[in-house]
């Protein structure tokens, strides 16, 4: 990983309201802990959208909304040519932090505005115009899976397998879309940006102001469904259970220990969403269903925790006597990002002085999706000890500054052409079928 300490300028100053803006986005939803809550479609989540709706319009952006409820700002500069996309997702975790994806759609929001502003003034002569997206349920902790908005914006997911998911409660994506205006709008775009907090320490150890994101850490996700029998918690000798629960707490006890067999740092494991049935105080567990998740910098890595865990999997259904179902929902390997933009930034951070370094993604963003359908820029900025989906989750007002200001000038210059070829572009719009 190279760093590249630039040269030191005074600290970006906020003269364009954008820290005022992100404390009044932060009330929506807000939670007694300083964070907010508002999950794809909830009523916060509407009210967010509706708020986001007026700050574009009154800043001369046409709204519109796509059918998965994707919503985009249009900038016209150029008639007919198409759009520098810019974004991420206003939706949240359950008491999750202010910052994760609404950090980078209001960003988004003022660097097509200043961008807008030097065109105007002849300062960017445009090739293509520019557009804000706030991205549809990325999160995914309502309505599953994430990145659901940019997966149907890009092919990967059908509009209407999207729409017919449906939460704990049993509210459709459908329904719970009534209230927007979603419309089958498609926008044409040529290049992506999104900025995001890291959501780790890296850049905050290190002193490092801007991230340049080359690649995604590989992952392999799954759905786990471990299969028991169901009896009496008292009156069932030890020796004929077959407690399901137990059988899944000792898979998650064997997915945290293979981040310790392995090298140190180079494997995330998880085990989150669990459910229990029948979820009785006095009978063990028949089901218990979860998601597993592996993740790791290194492919050859991950293939050994899987290849360890398939082992493990089968001495937990020999000693709890249950029998565990895997259904590999997402893999994918170490995804680069276009070289081209990662220069591009590195260029526009040296020529603020901003201090920057290469870094990897852990987390899915929807720039994951967009980098494979246009030429896309991801860039971080410092998380306050790395916190993420947390009330407390935080980042200094003079790095948020300063990620405006880079996004800003990244979008100036892929205005004025750059990482287009100046004929390819692509459609964003529902997939069907």
């Amino acid at each position: 990983m190279s760093i590249e300490q630039a040269p030191q300028k005074t600290a970006p100053r906020d003269s364009t309201g954008f820290l005022d803006d992100f404390t009044t986005l932060s009330e929506f939803g807000h939670t007694p802990g300083g964070g907010v809550d508002r999950q794809a479609a909830s009523e916060a989540d509407h009210a967010t959208r509706a708020w986001w709706a007026e700050w574009l319009t009154g800043n001369g952006f046409k709204v519109v909304t796509d059918s998965i409820g994707n919503m985009f700002g249009l900038l016209e500069f150029v008639r007919g040519a198409p759009y520098v996309l810019l974004g991420s997702h206003l939706d949240s975790q359950p008491l999750a932090g202010r910052f994760d994806g609404a950090y980078g759609v209001l960003s988004a929001g003022h660097a097509a505005r200043e961008v807008a502003r030097r065109v105007a003034a002849g300062e960017v002569e445009p090739k293509l115009n520019i557009a804000v997206v706030n991205w549809f349920n990325e999160e995914g902790s309502r309505f599953a899976p994430s990145m659901m908005g940019s997966a149907v914006a890009t092919g990967k997911l059908a509009l209407e397998t999207a729409l017919a998911v449906r939460d704990h409660a049993g509210v459709s994506v459908a329904e719970a879309l009534q209230p927007v205006d979603t419309r089958p709008e498609q926008v044409r775009v040529a290049t992506y940006g999104e900025i995001h907090i890291e959501q780790g320490r890296i850049l905050e150890n290190k002193g490092i102001t801007i991230g340049l994101v080359d690649r995604t850490w590989a992952a392999s996700k799954y759905k786990i469904r471990v299969h028991g029998a169901q009896a009496h918690t008292g009156a069932t000798v030890m020796a004929d259970r077959r407690d399901a629960l137990f059988g899944a707490a000792l898979l998650i006890t064997a997915a945290r220990e293979l981040t310790e067999v392995l090298p140190d740092g180079m494997l995330h494991s998880s085990v989150s969403e669990m459910e229990v049935l029948p979820n009785s105080p006095v009978t063990i567990a028949r089901l218990v269903e979860m998601n597993l998740d592996l993740r790791s910098p290194d492919e050859d890595v991950l293939a050994e925790a899987n290849r360890l865990l398939d082992e493990r999997f089968a001495e937990i259904e020999q000693r709890a006597r249950v029998q565990i179902e895997r259904e590999l929902t997402h893999h994918w390997g170490l995804l680069a990002y276009q070289p081209e933009g990662v220069e591009l930034s590195r260029d526009t951070a040296s020529a603020l002085g901003l201090s920057h370094t290469e870094i990897m993604t852990v987390a899915g963003h929807d720039s994951t999706n967009m980098k494979d359908v246009v030429p896309s820029v991801m860039l971080f900025v410092p998380s306050i000890e790395g916190i993420s989906h947390n009330e407390a989750e935080n980042t200094e007002a003079s790095d948020s500054v300063a990620g405006v200001t880079m996004l800003t000038d990244v979008a100036a210059r892929m205005v004025g052409g750059e990482l287009w070829d100046g004929q390819s572009e692509y459609l964003l719009g529902p997939a069907k079928g």
